[in-house]
């Protein structure tokens, strides 16, 4: 599948473009449990002027166990209205890490559909460098945000992979398996954060740890020939389709809005990633 809008906008454009109409911005900020930060907490003391703040960690299907699995389309479509998003809405998601958890939220919204969306690359992080202003929960009221029309479709089966289809892809050989977890978890070295899950990585898989796409200072994406570079090296085969993974299914998102970026495809995510394969003896 072709991407059909940018991937990534700058923070020069969206100061340019932040006062147009039908413009929204997400804040979809979150970080591990251990990093013992208040993201909602966060968001409401400084954020973007007029951004919404998107949860990735209450937008889950609530009858899994897993974590961070896409919530029923329905209970996702009431999610986005109650924010006041629209159908025809423009949408820019960012998060305050930089890069990191903002394209899940990129994924996720095009997953269910809509496909006008961007992440601000570089983030908050990127933000405040380009002197964007700031505001906090008490210069803005949203309380009163009428509800919007925002329907999200049946998951987009080019987008998205299930554990069977992983295994499909294994015994194939047709799809590239390619894990953005960091080097010592993907060998196995160390023990995984979640409880229960066995150490290592996928048959045939190939691994790119997500921080190696980007730039090291300004936590924005690598040139895309700089990223074809780092897939490449990384063993991917660029011809062939890609599915990425990770831990819970975010920093596989980086992966592959970084593949978006460098070539202009998609590649599906493993929504249920090693915290759903690492559970079982394949």
């Amino acid at each position: 599948m072709v991407v059909d809008t940018v991937p990534v906008v700058s923070a020069s454009w969206l100061r340019e473009h932040i006062a147009s109409p039908g413009l929204v911005i997400l804040d979809a900020s979150w970080y591990l449990p251990g990093d013992d930060r208040d993201c909602r907490a966060e968001f409401n003391s400084a954020h973007i002027p007029g951004a919404l703040f998107f949860d990735i960690d209450t937008l889950v299907d609530s009858n899994s166990d897993l974590p961070h699995m896409l919530p029923p389309p329905d209970e996702f479509t009431a999610a986005m209205r109650k924010l006041g998003l629209n159908g025809d809405d423009r949408i820019v998601v960012y998060d305050s890490a930089g890069l990191f958890s903002a394209p899940r939220a990129w994924w996720m919204l095009r997953v269910f559909g809509h496909h006008h969306v961007s992440v601000l690359d570089g983030g908050l992080p990127a933000w405040r460098v380009a002197d964007g202003r700031l505001a906090s929960a008490a210069d803005e009221n949203n309380a009163g945000r009428p509800s919007g029309d925002f329907t999200a479709s049946a998951p987009d089966p080019a987008l998205l992979r299930s554990l069977q289809q992983i295994r499909e892809a294994i015994g194939s050989g047709t799809e590239q398996i390619l894990d953005a977890r960091s080097a010592p978890r993907f060998r196995g070295d160390v023990a995984e954060p979640r409880a229960g899950l066995r150490s290592g990585h996928m048959p045939g898989a190939l691994n790119l740890p997500y921080a190696q796409v980007l730039d090291p200072d300004t936590k924005r994406l690598l040139l895309p020939e700089q990223l074809k570079a780092r897939f490449v090296a990384a063993g991917v085969n660029l011809q062939k389709p890609v599915i990425t993974t990770c831990g819970s299914g975010v920093s596989a998102c980086v992966l592959s809005l970084a593949m978006a970026q460098a070539t202009g495809r998609d590649a599906p995510v493993y929504d249920g990633s090693w915290a759903e394969w690492g559970r079982y003896k394949q």
